[in-house]
């Protein structure tokens, strides 16, 4: 049975796009595009939530994810508890399931987690009772799959069917939990080919695997694709001599205008944020016509919306 799902095949916690139906995609993507108009309004709220409390419990650094998960759940009037990691009891010794069983006490709905450790989000979502749901903001290198899904609604919106698209993902592969996210999607919602673009210390092995063609030069790889997805070097999750230097790596994988060039006249491009620039990607792309890194965060809102409020019944079928 998948830990994700209720018995009726509904959402209950969103900790990985890896083994979702594309049916439940496909929902997420068209209940984001159905809040994706309330976010343009002058009053932004509905009132699905009402009375839910949503715990964002960060242990790493964000800006847009926690911000976004907190702006989502006030669009659906929910009450909001940030967890400051550094200042609560964890600092004192508590362990995590204690800090859980604490906040269920206080009649908490939903934990938003990101973790450093992978499989942190499944490990909660385990023992949690059965009226709390869990969302996955990320843990270790292994998933962010609500990123994944705001990148998957940003590329519908500006490019329609999946089938037709080739799709290439380039940069640090390795350590990215947005890449594995990323092409279980692409795969699981039928794009067409999807493509990785790394030097070798940057690859996993046995990627392939996955179903993704994998290129080491930037100017094979990026010939007539439809969607750039640029990724952060993960520098605080290398160990050892992974790449030689940020201005090597930029030399050789760094998106400027002529690689640009190379894609299809209308391609995209994307970038989960933080950029490096000058590192993984030029200022000039960045800020550029084809750049939809600012909607992108826009995007992530109206998802972020959609998945809290189909893991609470608020809205939704059975996929």
């Amino acid at each position: 049975m998948n830990l994700q799902l209720d018995s009726n095949g509904r959402l209950r916690h969103f900790l990985s796009i890896e083994g979702l139906p594309r049916e439940l995609l496909t929902q997420i993507l068209d209940t984001a595009e159905s809040f994706s108009s309330v976010i343009g309004k002058p009053v932004k709220k509905v009132p699905l939530l009402r009375g839910r409390t949503v715990v964002n419990l960060f242990f790493e650094a964000s800006t847009r994810t926690r911000t976004t998960f907190e702006l989502a759940a006030k669009r659906l009037s929910a009450d909001v508890l940030n967890l400051d990691i550094g200042t609560s009891s964890t600092v004192k010794g508590e362990t995590l399931l204690d800090t859980l069983a604490n906040l269920e006490a206080m009649q908490c709905d939903m934990f938003v987690v990101r973790h450093r450790d992978s499989g942190a989000a499944h490990f909660i979502a385990r023992h949690v009772g059965p009226g709390v749901s869990v969302i996955n903001a990320g843990d270790g290198r292994h998933a962010h799959p609500t990123q994944a899904m705001l990148d998957m609604f940003t590329i519908r919106q500006k490019k329609g069917d999946f089938a037709p698209l080739t799709v290439a993902i380039v940069g640090d592969i390795m350590h990215s939990r947005v890449a594995r996210s990323e092409i279980h999607a692409l795969n699981t919602l039928g794009a067409g080919e999807v493509r990785v673009i790394a030097p070798r210390t940057l690859l996993p092995p046995d990627i392939e695997d996955l179903g993704v063609r994998v290129f080491y030069k930037m100017e094979q790889g990026l010939k007539d694709v439809d969607v750039i997805c640029m990724l952060r070097l993960q520098r605080e999750r290398m160990e050892g001599a992974a790449l030689p230097s940020e201005a090597e790596f930029y030399r050789q994988y760094g998106l400027n205008q002529q690689r640009l060039a190379l894609a299809k006249p209308n391609a995209i491009v994307m970038h989960p944020g933080p950029i490096n620039r000058g590192v993984e990607i030029e200022s000039s792309v960045a800020d550029g016509p084809r750049s939809v890194i600012l909607p992108q965060v826009t995007n992530g809102i109206a998802v972020r919306m959609a998945v809290m409020a189909m893991a609470m019944g608020a809205v939704g079928e059975p996929a």
